[in-house]
């Protein structure tokens, strides 16, 4: 689908957001269009697409095993991160404080 001179390039989400909650605010779509650069087909395809896919945002489950395994493994992945942290800072104490080799082999 080619995009009209009058359109600019791609737009974040973020920005989609701005310019679609303007409208439904109440302002002028024809006039945010041409602010935004967009055609106002394009915004209202937008608008279209934010407001049906506003339930699926509010849809809300309730906790079951898989939370509870999600929250065990992540707590398990921080504690080892801090681990390694903690290792490889002794590491490299160590390695600071150890005498430099001669270059020489000792026989």
């Amino acid at each position: 689908m080619a995009k009209s001179n009058t359109e600019r390039g791609r737009f974040s989400s973020r920005k989609k957001v701005d310019v679609v909650l303007g409208v439904l605010r109440g302002e002028d779509l024809d006039l945010v269009s041409r602010e935004a650069g967009i055609t106002a087909a394009r915004l209202s395809e937008w608008r279209t697409h934010f407001v049906t896919s506003g339930p699926a945002g509010l849809k809300s489950r309730a906790a079951d095993e898989r939370d509870d395994e999600l929250t065990r493994l992540k707590a398990l992945v921080g504690d080892l991160t801090m681990r390694l942290e903690l290792s490889r800072e002794a590491v490299s104490r160590l390695r600071a404080s150890a005498p430099l080799a001669s270059g020489r082999p000792t026989r």
